[in-house]
């Protein structure tokens, strides 16, 4: 187990529209949507109907195979709309917010027990925050991992900043982390030179630095802890951190953010402090054929304009549709308006260049060709490009051997971006 990690493998992506340290403009929504396929391996049950009046905190569904596990309301108001598709899929539950707040109180009181932290989890709705490794799903209240996993920051391409972002929230983290270190011991990672977070109490700091993916909790874990197989270990982001420590100290459940509107195509990049379930046309509209994703522009979800904020997202992303074709394309010997992970074009001349990108695959897919730039953006002890070739084979005992454990998509996202194949 390591304390400090210099990371040297990886890749900073240089995206135009870093959010400027600000906060653009706070938004309170008519209404806000709660969104069941935010959750991996939820199978809701709905708890209310249209017509219905709720409070902040008032249970909206649950999980039908887990009925304890409970989602609630982010404001009070009444249940305008249950959104479903296909198959009569639950898709979102969509809330009229009252001109005045009304919280459900679940009391300020620290947990003192496990299973007093697992009962305020579930009751406020914040356990669906909790994500289970492997395979990324909903944790299980019955089970107790080997650890619980935070990383303060991210290096995704233009990530929110997280010192920016949590200034005003630090003793809400504490009290979030005392309340965690009732059920598992808390590793927290914070990034090397980083004063706001180091000041924690509770939990096992780290010390991290190096490019992206380095903030990712799962490439944290692969050198803190390495998860082997039968064992399980717990994620939390700090924005739910926060939230869970606001509980335990106020007794109301409070979600809101400071979101980080980014892209080349924002129309005015910054932070707006929200709600999740906002619609992204509260946020930022912009004319002409563009993608919105909540999230970054590796990992994100496309939300559509018409769309709404993730439970996870603290950042949304505006891009341009790449749909034109380029003359000659690759056979150019000069592209300046190109970056490539590789020295193919003139890019590492300037690396301190942002690049006007879209969402243009620059090419169709190809041959799978076995090249090195898999491992030299991947700071794992992991095979990645025999532990690709593993899940598009559908081997399950290769993938083990290979390290299927220990990633997300997220973690192999950067393999995406710098594959010839395109795959």
């Amino acid at each position: 187990m390591s304390n400090n990690l210099d990371l040297k493998k990886g890749l900073n992506i240089p995206v135009k529209g870093a959010a400027a340290p600000e906060v653009i403009k706070s938004v309170s929504p008519d209404i806000v949507a709660v969104k069941p396929t935010d959750f991996k391996g939820l199978v809701p049950r709905l708890l209310v109907k249209e017509g219905d009046a709720v409070k902040a905190g008032s249970p909206l569904m649950a999980d039908k195979q887990r009925p304890e596990i409970l989602f609630t309301s982010p404001v009070s108001g009444t249940v305008q709309q249950i959104v479903r598709g296909e198959k009569r899929k639950l898709l979102a539950v969509v809330v009229k917010a009252s001109a005045s707040q009304e919280y459900v109180d679940f009391g300020s009181k620290a947990p003192s027990t496990a299973d007093e932290a697992k009962k305020l989890l579930l009751d406020s709705g914040l356990w669906g925050a909790l994500v289970q490794r492997p395979y990324g799903v909903m944790a299980a209240p019955d089970q107790t991992p080997k650890a619980i996993f935070v990383s303060s920051f991210s290096t995704a391409p233009l990530a929110a900043d997280s010192d920016f972002v949590f200034a005003d929230s630090l003793t809400d983290i504490q009290a979030g982390i005392d309340a965690l270190s009732k059920i598992a011991p808390v590793h927290l990672s914070v990034r090397k030179g980083s004063s706001l977070f180091s000041q924690l109490k509770g939990a096992t700091l780290h010390s991290v630095s190096g490019p992206h993916p380095a903030g990712n909790v799962g490439v944290q874990i692969s050198h803190i802890s390495p998860i082997m197989k039968g064992e399980t270990v717990w994620t939390l982001s700090p924005l739910h951190l926060a939230a869970v420590g606001h509980v335990v100290n106020t007794g109301k459940l409070e979600l809101t953010r400071k979101v980080a509107v980014t892209g080349p195509a924002a129309e005015k990049t910054g932070y707006v402090c929200c709600l999740p379930g906002t619609p992204v046309k509260e946020l930022t509209q912009v004319d002409g054929d563009l993608r919105y994703i909540g999230g970054d522009v590796l990992s994100g979800e496309n939300l559509g304009a018409d769309g709404f904020l993730g439970f996870f997202d603290n950042q949304l992303t505006v891009l341009r549709e790449g749909r034109e074709r380029e003359w000659f394309g690759w056979a150019k010997p000069f592209r300046p308006k190109v970056h490539s992970s590789s020295w193919c074009y003139f890019s590492w001349l300037t690396p301190k260049k942002a690049y006007d990108m879209d969402t243009n695959l620059h090419g169709g897919p190809r041959a799978f060709v076995e090249t090195k730039c898999f491992e030299d953006v991947t700071p794992m002890d992991i095979f990645p490009i025999y532990l690709i070739k593993a899940c598009l084979a559908g081997d399950i005992e290769k993938m083990e051997k290979f390290g299927i454990y220990e990633v997300l998509p997220e973690d192999l996202a950067l393999c995406d971006y710098v594959d010839p194949s395109k795959n």
